[in-house]
């Protein structure tokens, strides 16, 4: 018996998927049939991993724009009438990269404008030049990816945690404007992922396996979670097969935490 995610005809839209955990989420939904927008804030990023995709016997374009810019988001995203996936990947502080555990009292005020430019307003420039379209097609799937450190709380990322946590408030209170509309909107909330970022930064640093062992003793399954690891959730989610799931924050974290 096989089973499969059908998103053939669909425009799909997902943001920082030019690498890492955005590259997988555009793979996965081109392999699903969508026709994927890739968006990066670096061009060749997108269009190496759209070129991928088509590549893969998919359908795929790039459309590189700055999701803290609501004029170049209203302006890219106008040209899509059709699109009825929007995939709110992009994070930590966008371009300027990684987030740097620190003490919030060793934090400035300067220092976190970058995590809620990328993660709150980049999200909520995105929905809202997103919805007309799908309002007037009359379906729409949108996911936006969070953080456990915003759902749980982490210490030393404080100023990143209350950014996911903005984003994932404020798509719930999307989910209950737009379900009559038949757009759904959920949350994928992420624990510690092995992306090639923080891959480069480990092998910039002398080996040490006790502080690897300390960081993976929170988690069930003992092992960070790999960009495959969440694509699989995001395309069910951006499917049909999830129409009554709206509101929602999965966890996607090796068991890191636990809710009911």
């Amino acid at each position: 018996m096989s089973f499969e995610i059908d998103l053939e005809g669909r425009r799909a839209l997902v943001t920082g998927g030019g690498q890492s955990i955005g590259r997988a989420i555009a793979l996965a939904l081109g392999e699903a049939g969508a026709n994927v927008a890739v968006n990066d804030i670096v061009p060749e990023h997108a269009h190496a991993v759209a070129q991928e995709i088509v590549g893969a016997g998919g359908k795929a374009d790039a459309l590189p724009f700055d999701v803290t810019d609501h004029a170049q988001v209203a302006s890219a995203i106008d040209g899509f009438d059709d699109l009825a996936v929007l995939v709110n990947n992009v994070g930590n502080a966008g371009a300027e990269g990684l987030v740097w555990p620190r003490n919030f009292i060793e934090t400035e005020p300067d220092d976190w404008g970058r995590y809620f430019a990328v993660n709150v307003f980049g999200t909520m420039n995105c929905i809202h030049a997103a919805l007309p379209g799908m309002i007037k097609g009359g379906w729409g799937r949108i996911v936006t990816l969070v953080s456990d450190a915003g759902r749980h709380g982490d210490a030393k990322v404080a100023a990143y945690a209350a950014a996911k946590a903005g984003a994932a408030g404020f798509c719930r209170s999307i989910a209950r404007e737009v379900g009559r509309h038949g757009i759904t909107v959920n949350c994928v909330s992420l624990g510690s992922i092995e992306t090639p970022a923080k891959i480069e930064a480990k092998a910039a640093r002398p080996p040490d396996p006790e502080r690897e062992r300390k960081m993976l003793e929170a988690y069930v399954i003992r092992r960070h979670g790999t960009p495959d690891d969440i694509a699989g959730l995001v395309t069910f989610l951006a499917s049909p097969l999830a129409s009554w799931i709206t509101g929602q924050t999965y966890a996607v974290n090796g068991g890191y935490t636990f809710s009911l």
